[in-house]
């Protein structure tokens, strides 16, 4: 496709997004489908909750686009798409009647082991077993999907991690132009397109949040774009480009694990939430988020002959550094949440 299609697909997504979010926050508002601040929340007015309603039907179109025109989507892939929807309206259920943890992780099990028909190679490329890649890779998507729900707590956050994720796999598919990842990338552009289209509504201070109608199924599909990539050899990739999210929920998991906190349950431990509870908008946290991201999206692709552990090393380093950054901010007399 030319750089003029390029732009008009991504901009088909952009528009689609704001006018339905739109439509959605309209619709959230009528209905007052609210997310109620209380002592673990990071808002102190109460917001509309949902945006993942157009959200995650135009991230299915977007998918469901792709596999049609690529013409290769085999039977697996159109079934973890259905997961995905399942998944999608689990989490909205979810949101308006409060599911048990233990429903909710059963049901993302059953999804992810349907979604592990759309990969067709072992994951952690013939290490261990196969039996053991399949367990790993369950786990991990779980885990995934999971995760990227925990991280949404301020405004705009979501947007740019997910729209992140969808720029390095974009840029991906253009630097190494193979048939496995050209429709990868096509979905990547799409999600950054969708994610800026929602974040003119999302951005601080939020007129709605994504709920996790929007951030359940986000993290299924990224899950799967990041296995496939990292299934196709480019695991280095799949590891640097959500490497914020993974490291903040998962030693802010292990932590609350050890103290023998319900892990489940909501907090305001993580280190954007710390940032925050120091007196720095959302805006500003989301901001620093969004450069870091950049700066790890770089890494995946500077220098071609730099070994991988040297990039997923010096990954480590950037989110050190910007949460350290975050940590050691200086506290401000009056937080703008």
């Amino acid at each position: 496709m030319t750089f003029a299609g390029l732009a008009t697909f991504a901009s088909i997504f952009v528009i689609s997004s704001m006018l339905l979010t739109w439509g959605v926050l309209n619709y959230l508002r009528r209905k007052a489908i609210l997310d109620m601040p209380n002592h673990r929340s990071s808002h102190v007015v109460p917001t509309p909750r949902g945006g993942g309603l157009a959200v995650t039907p135009l991230l299915i179109v977007l998918v469901a686009g792709v596999f049609v025109f690529s013409g290769d989507a085999m039977v697996g892939d159109w079934l973890m798409l259905v997961a995905c929807g399942g998944l999608g309206l689990l989490s909205w259920v979810d949101d308006r009647h409060d599911l048990s943890a233990a429903k909710r992780f059963a049901l993302q099990f059953v999804a992810v082991i349907i979604g592990m028909l759309a990969l067709d190679k072992p994951v952690l490329g013939g290490l261990v077993p196969i039996w053991l890649d399949h367990v790993v890779v369950v786990l991990a998507w779980v885990w995934f999907i999971n995760l990227f729900n925990f991280m949404d707590g301020i405004d705009g956050i979501t947007g740019v991690e997910a729209g992140s994720i969808g720029l390095g796999i974009f840029i991906l598919a253009l630097f190494v132009p193979l048939p496995q990842f050209i429709g990868l990338g096509y979905i990547g552009l799409g999600i950054l397109a969708i994610m800026i289209g929602f974040l003119i509504w999302n951005w601080h201070p939020a007129k709605l949040f994504l709920g996790d109608v929007g951030s359940i199924p986000l993290g299924f599909v990224l899950g799967w774009m990041l296995l496939k990539i990292a299934a196709e050899g480019a695991w280095a990739i799949a590891l640097i480009l959500p490497s914020y999210y993974l490291f903040d929920a998962t030693f802010t998991l292990i932590k609350r694990a050890v103290r023998r906190e319900k892990i489940w349950q909501a907090h305001r431990e993580h280190f954007y939430q710390k940032a925050t509870q120091r007196g720095f908008s959302h805006a500003k946290v989301s901001a620093m988020i969004l450069v870091g991201n950049l700066i790890l999206v770089a890494l995946c692709f500077v220098q071609n002959d730099t070994p991988d552990w040297v990039r997923v090393m010096a990954a480590f380093m950037v989110v050190l550094g910007l949460i350290g950054m975050m940590v050691r901010m200086p506290v401000r007399k009056a937080p703008d949440i």
